[in-house]
């Protein structure tokens, strides 16, 4: 059984190893880790010369290894809530962290703007280098530029993994952390989801999550740069999400953690065919009364008001879509155009059009549906011997170090587990 062999089986030379782990980002290379430690020969196949290029990008090039407060409420998911939650409960955050510092020797500091951890040395390429240093110390191997091209299973004889350069591969287990379709610059171009799908797995529709929206013609370009702490709800017939954070302007639309947050909601609207979705915002997140109280008859000049809590800019684009004249003082405002301003000030509808799709996308929505693996294992439900994890699965959480916890976390069970079924095979 194979995605698109044809029955050629495998011809030419070929290395053997108990776990092939195809893909070494942040989940691949954690899967690589305890495979290795399990006692497995442990084999990490890479397409890229170096591996690890989402973490080398993220946050920056700071990497926000993890969330400093878990929100577990906080995923997104088609599939079965409880084996989210079971997946999500596998390996807590305090552990986490402990792996990092302790086990890696990666000092990790908290950052309260957005509750991140980031390493100490403010530098993405430690935590990249210390995840491969450990697969090597391990005993793992790892061939970097190696395009894996298909996986066949055959019973009896086990995986084997054909690869565009090289040896092919034979092995035990096979571990797939190829990740989803966002940044396929870093080398991800969703074939692993195209694999599990071929091999019978259910798989869920995949969408760009988190990533900026856009706006076509762009009524607020000349704002681009302009940035306020937020809170802004996307509502479509299907779906709706609030967040609280920073807003951007760009030159194309809208950016910030708190745009890439409901964006899915957005994207999703337009793939599904029905009405768009209304994205609102509340400029200062704070709610209607303490603007009532601000806007309430007095000498102070509306403009005024306004600057003292917003950004210059903002204050006067919010003025010009009311029609409302700069001089206008407190006192002279009449009730209609009270409510108007706190409308534009609490419930903003922000003009979007569409998005940057996966080419700016933090990760992908969709992928394998959960009810397809174990969730203590992550071995697929639908092959032996065969463990998904990482970003081809279906969840995804909130901007802040969400997604790197998942990654974590599925690639940690998903290689120990693989490494232990390995072993007792041989036992």
């Amino acid at each position: 059984m194979s995605p698109g062999d044809g029955g050629r089986g495998i011809a030419g030379p070929v290395e053997r190893a108990d776990v092939v782990v195809v893909g070494a980002g942040a989940a691949g290379l954690m899967a690589a880790i305890f495979a290795a430690r399990a006692g497995a020969d442990t084999l990490l196949l890479e397409r890229t010369k170096d591996g690890g290029r989402k973490i080398l990008i993220s946050g920056g090039g700071r990497c926000n290894v993890l969330p400093g407060t878990f929100q577990p409420d906080e995923y997104v998911t088609d599939s079965s809530p409880n084996s989210l939650r079971r997946i999500l409960r596998s390996w807590p955050l305090a552990d986490q962290r402990r792996f990092f510092e302790e086990d890696l020797g990666i000092g990790l500091k908290h950052e309260e703007d957005g509750d991140k951890l980031f390493p100490v040395s403010d530098r993405a390429r430690e935590v990249r280098d210390a995840l491969v240093s450990s697969v090597r110390s391990a005993g793992g191997r790892i061939h970097f530029e190696r395009t894996v091209a298909e996986i066949l299973w055959t019973e009896g004889e086990g995986w084997a993994v054909r690869v565009s350069e090289g040896s092919d591969y034979r092995a035990r287990c096979v571990v797939l952390a190829t990740g989803g379709l966002s940044v396929p610059a870093t080398g991800s171009d969703g074939r692993g989801i195209a694999w599990a799908r071929a091999l019978g797995h259910v798989v869920n529709p995949t969408y760009p999550a988190l990533t900026p929206l856009t706006a076509n013609p762009t009524p607020h370009q000349h704002l681009a740069g302009v940035s306020v702490d937020a809170v802004v709800t996307a509502r479509s017939s299907r779906h709706q999400r609030t967040a609280r954070g920073g807003f951007l302007f760009t030159h194309r639309g809208y950016s910030g953690p708190v745009v890439l947050d409901v964006s899915h909601v957005a994207v999703r609207s337009l793939a599904e065919g029905g009405e768009r979705a209304t994205v609102t915002v509340d400029w200062t997140g704070e709610g209607t009364e303490p603007w009532r109280e601000r806007l309430a008859p007095g000498p102070r000049t509306v403009v005024g008001v306004l600057g003292r809590h917003l950004p210059q800019r903002l204050a006067a684009q919010l003025l010009s879509d009311s029609d409302v004249p700069e001089d206008r003082s407190l006192s002279q405002l009449r009730r209609e155009e009270r409510l108007e301003l706190l409308d534009l000030l609490t419930r903003y509808p922000l003009p979007w059009s569409g998005d940057e799709g996966y080419r700016k996308a933090e990760v992908t929505g969709g992928g394998v549906a959960l009810d397809q693996v174990d969730p203590k294992t992550l071995e697929s439900r639908r092959v032996p011997r065969l463990y998904l994890c990482g970003e081809m699965l279906d969840a995804f959480g909130p901007i802040g170090g969400h997604n790197f916890f998942w990654a974590w976390a599925t690639g940690r069970a998903a290689g120990r587990a693989a490494g232990e079924a390995c072993m007792a095979q041989l036992a």
